[in-house]
């Protein structure tokens, strides 16, 4: 099968233009094509997930990645899928941001001499004038078009910013720019994107020519990936110090049955014949199926003495049994203690379970809160030392587990 043809049969396509273009270059290997990243926080979280696994199909079989870093866009912020406008990012943050994705993309993609690379679009958005754009650029865009944009629509209701509106022209500028000094031939990026891609092969085919070989597909990845993501609060983080291999594992295992094999059809590299073979699963087959995904995702992401790490913590505790060595834990200090005890509170907090103290309090009154498999039915509820030495296991919902001990 071809790889155009492997991205269709795995869901990954929404939406494409000059479809038969497209293929052709795919599938043999001619595709320069960049997808974008804004640094909006200091790791990539499961939503960038499929962006990367796509990008390392297509290096594969061939095709040269651009990695895009967003270092000039989080200036502005996307409006899409927005209703408020994004918090502004100070110029060392989105800098710190920039480098911390770079070191977890180099585990997906295989940067160097003639195969991917790195650009970040700062480079060249902040030197721009801000008349010649105008006049360069401005002139390509009908503004009657842009506010039809759906990527603008939810924050018209509520009030889009000037700022947030040059957003497309910003992003279609990139794609623009990576053409003439990149090659770059092809654009990638969610089907929230969708408005934003084709003004980028607009701008091009306008200022170049109709002639002008820039084309753009888009992919389930607002959709399917960015709900994987969630929010920034509760996002799933590839960084291990945010979010532990163990749980990184255990936020697979708890797929719901309908997107499982969903999941693993997009996400993993399991060969399709196996994945159809997986289609008639049902019952506990389902959960077979879900450690496949979680253990190939962690496998991915992390590596695959972590990912057996956290399939012998799964089965240990979803088993009864005492195992816990690779389960996330926090080392109490004494002087965190108070008359030889700690409260559940102040425990929460020092194992990072709660973002707040008043998240704590309203996931104990709403029964979401286990120490050692009892409910914490108050949160007057105290600890001793002795409990912490023998190690005590925390659980957050029926997902994440933390182990808090004292020496």
């Amino acid at each position: 099968m071809k790889i155009y043809d492997e991205l269709v049969a795995r869901g990954l396509i929404a939406q494409v233009t000059d479809e038969n273009e497209i293929k052709e270059l795919i599938n043999n290997g001619r595709a320069t094509f960049y997808i974008g990243f804004d640094p909006t926080a200091d790791s990539l979280h499961v939503g960038h997930f499929m962006a990367l696994c796509l990008m390392k199909r297509l290096q594969m079989a061939g095709n040269k990645p651009v990695v895009l870093i967003g270092g000039g866009t989080g200036y502005i912020g996307d409006p899409s899928g927005r209703t408020d406008m994004r918090s502004m990012m100070t110029p060392e943050t989105i800098q710190h941001n920039c480098n911390c994705f770079k070191k977890q993309m180099e585990r997906f993609i295989e940067f160097g001499e003639d195969k991917a690379i790195m650009v970040n679009n700062a480079d060249w958005l902040l030197k721009l004038n801000y008349i010649d754009l105008l006049r360069e650029v401005g002139a390509c865009f009908s503004v009657n078009n842009m506010l039809r944009a759906e990527c603008y629509k939810q924050r018209m209701e509520k009030g889009l910013s000037f700022l947030e509106f040059n957003y497309m022209i910003m992003q279609s500028y990139d794609f623009y720019h990576l053409f003439q000094h990149y090659g770059c031939n092809m654009q990638f990026g969610g089907d929230d994107q969708w408005s934003n891609m084709l003004g980028g092969t607009e701008l091009i085919r306008r200022k170049l020519g109709k002639d002008a070989y820039a084309m753009t597909i888009t992919l389930l990845m607002n959709s399917e990936g960015k709900k994987m993501g969630k929010t920034a609060k509760g996002a799933v983080w590839l960084d291990p110090e945010k979010t532990s291999p163990f749980e990184f594992f255990q936020y697979w295992r708890n797929v719901s049955d309908a997107d499982v094999l969903k999941c693993i059809r997009m996400l993993t590299f399991l060969p399709l014949e196996q994945i159809d073979k997986m289609d008639t699963w049902e019952g506990s087959k389902l959960n077979e199926a879900k450690e496949i995904l979680a253990y190939e995702l962690t496998k991915l992401v992390h590596g695959t003495e972590e990912a057996e790490k956290a399939r012998e913590a799964s089965h240990a505790l979803f088993a009864g049994g005492g195992d816990d060595s690779n389960m996330p834990s926090t080392q109490i200090m004494p002087e965190q203690l108070t008359d030889g005890a700690i409260g559940i509170l102040d425990l929460m907090d020092a194992c990072h379970l709660a973002q707040s103290r008043s998240e704590a309090r309203r996931l104990i009154s709403q029964g979401g809160v286990f120490a050692d498999e009892q409910k914490v039915e108050s949160i007057e509820v105290k600890f001793t030392t002795e409990q912490l030495e023998a190690g005590i296991r925390l659980r957050k919902g029926k997902k994440v587990y933390h182990k808090a001990y004292i020496k």
